[in-house]
């Protein structure tokens, strides 16, 4: 399912653009601040973030940075009534993917997303597969080797290597892995990360203890090193 959040402060443009992405079949988060969508950023799966730059609590400057910072890589359309060609070039280098000048069509805004959309597919294309530290693992085919011997990794154990390295640098809290894994809505079984992540070690690392690959972040969750 492809999963949109809109943080947009506007309750009538937010409820357009709901209505319209889930017309184009997309699952739609809503946030009217800057706060509470940077935290549905960082805690739900999303295929695309439309973000107005004038919102409360955070502006949609800040919520674009701190996401480019913390290494999430989901595509960031701006709207914005502010027309300033700087406003514009602040936008693009602090990470977003397009800007786009409010009144607006939706049919331009769709233009827009397939556009973003195809090049974040091509860079996903140079993503799957991976090589380093001994470690080779094929995200299509499901194969991993460690110092050119095949692993025996469970559905599971895959899954969450998988998604570590798809989202390569950036810390993935113990929820997302459930929600990507386990597809679990209700986050009360954390530990279940922790176990597995425990026995994927063991496979695919050279001191379990002292993790290259896998690492935690105290207090947040897990990230892998490439």
């Amino acid at each position: 399912m492809k999963r949109v959040l809109i943080v947009e402060d506007d309750k009538s443009l937010a409820l357009a653009l709901r209505e319209g992405f889930e017309y184009e079949g997309y699952s739609v988060l809503v946030a009217a601040d800057g706060t509470a969508g940077l935290r549905l950023a960082v805690e739900k799966l999303l295929t695309l973030i439309i973000l107005d730059v004038m919102l409360p609590k955070r502006s949609g400057f800040e919520l674009c940075t701190q996401l480019r910072k913390a290494g999430n890589t989901v595509p960031i359309i701006i709207l914005s009534a502010r027309s300033e060609e700087s406003d514009k070039v602040l936008g693009l280098k602090l990470g977003a993917d397009d800007y786009l000048t409010k009144p607006f069509s939706f049919m331009e805004l769709m233009a827009r997303v397939e556009a973003v959309m195809r090049r974040s597919s091509k860079e996903e294309e140079k993503r799957r597969n991976y090589q380093g530290g001994g470690l080779e693992v094929n995200l299509d085919t499901g194969e991993v080797f460690k110092s050119g011997h095949p692993l025996e990794l469970s559905t599971r154990e895959f899954a969450i290597l998988k998604y570590l390295i798809e989202h390569h640098g950036r810390v993935v809290s113990r929820n997302q892995l459930l929600d990507a894994v386990w597809g679990y809505e209700n986050f009360s079984f954390s530990r279940t990360v922790d176990v597995h992540v425990a026995k994927l070690r063991r496979k695919i690392e050279d001191d379990p203890g002292s993790p290259r690959h896998l690492v935690t972040v105290h207090g947040t969750g897990y990230k892998f090193n490439p």
